[in-house]
């Protein structure tokens, strides 16, 4: 058994309940980004010296590996292709695609392991030869959006020991077992690269031109640093204020260089009736019938979102939501669920409203010839 250790909590009581089920478990720590080590801000240094601690705790060997060369080709390049393109892309699902539960996966293996585990809060059900993607009894932690991409060689072979535990319930058995990171805040940021002052770190690798804010009458609100550093319902970080209350991204006009605003948090034009997913992956790795009905998120922690799904166009989706939905975003995830159980998903490509607005793009025209 090989288990990933991060240096945090989870992966250290993943590690503990491994042990006391009798595993015979060796740790495994990647460092996966190394890019501006030099710079001074190495967070994999300090998370190694966490996971050392943790194994000699457990009394576990730790090996190390460098996927740093994989991350950038696999995964930190189509993240910077993404914002390119104007998209916002999720940085987590791809890692765990293509590193953890790939790269991480096959060199396991190639060590002789005949499971993986990870201190994701998820699970993994079998049944009849076929292996599900479950959700974590700890439903504000519950990870399976990020993990929709898994299918069947990638359960096979991992186990997912925290699936029936919450955040507290982890922290009060690390606490007791004497682990040395009981205690450690729960990581945030880019997956494998850490907390960033994002716009900054994020234009280090992009080259991107200041434009207008408008409004969706073009009515001028101010200047943008970069189509790129912002997202469909963002409110921070604009620059806008009025007497009506806050601000927010309702579109990204690439063609004129334009940050699209309307004010208030339930302006009409925030909201969408569906979406187009392509880039699709079900767990079972075979699609099922469709139409379906099912629930969905297009975001981590969204409460499941009543909708049906069907076939679109070039082996997309088509998924309209039973309310319309806020802040669709392309290049996010939409995932699907029924109950318990994680079927997959797919890449946002485009929001779906019930009434184009087709004065929008006559109000763009006018923008860019006034």
């Amino acid at each position: 058994m090989v288990l990933g250790v991060s240096g945090g909590v989870d992966s250290a009581v993943a590690g503990l309940l491994l042990r006391r089920q009798g595993y015979k478990v060796t740790g495994l720590f990647m460092k996966n980004w190394e890019e501006d080590d030099e710079d001074g801000y190495c967070a994999a240094e300090k998370d190694l010296q966490e996971a050392k601690q943790v194994c000699e705790k457990l009394a576990i060997p730790l090996k190390t590996v460098n996927f740093a060369s994989e991350y950038w080709e696999h995964v930190f390049q189509h993240f910077l292709s993404e914002y390119r393109a104007n998209r916002t892309p999720n940085p987590d699902v791809l890692c765990n695609k293509e590193i953890k539960f790939k790269v991480f996966l096959e060199y396991a293996l190639s060590l002789g392991a005949d499971k993986i585990a990870t201190g994701h809060y998820a699970g993994v059900r079998e049944q009849d030869g076929i292996y599900y993607l479950t959700k974590a009894a700890d439903i504000e932690k519950d990870q399976t959006y990020f993990l929709h991409t898994l299918g069947q060689k990638e359960l096979r072979y991992t186990l997912f020991p925290l699936t029936t535990l919450t955040k507290n319930e982890i922290r009060d058995i690390a606490k007791s077992a004497g682990l040395p990171n009981f205690d450690r805040k729960d990581s945030t940021g880019i997956c494998f690269i850490g907390e960033r002052r994002f716009k900054f770190f994020l234009a280090r690798y992009l080259s991107t031109e200041p434009g207008d804010i408008l409004t969706l009458d073009g009515e001028y609100k101010g200047r943008h640093d970069g189509l790129a550093f912002y997202t469909i319902g963002q409110r921070q970080g604009l620059g806008v204020g009025g007497p009506g209350g806050p601000w927010y991204v309702v579109d990204k006009d690439i063609s004129q260089n334009v940050l699209r605003v309307v004010e208030g948090e339930n302006h009409p034009a925030l909201f969408s009736d569906g979406l187009i997913a392509q880039d699709i992956s079900w767990v079972a790795e075979s699609q099922p019938g469709l139409p379906m009905r099912c629930t969905a998120r297009t975001r981590h922690r969204q409460p499941e979102q009543a909708c049906m799904v069907e076939t679109s166009d070039n082996a997309g989706l088509r998924v309209i939501f039973d309310e319309p939905q806020r802040a669709i975003t392309p290049g996010q995830s939409v995932v699907f669920y029924q109950d318990e159980l994680c079927l997959g998903g797919g890449i946002i490509e485009q929001a779906i409203k019930s009434v184009p607005n087709e004065n929008n793009n006559i109000i763009r025209e006018n923008a860019h010839t006034g």
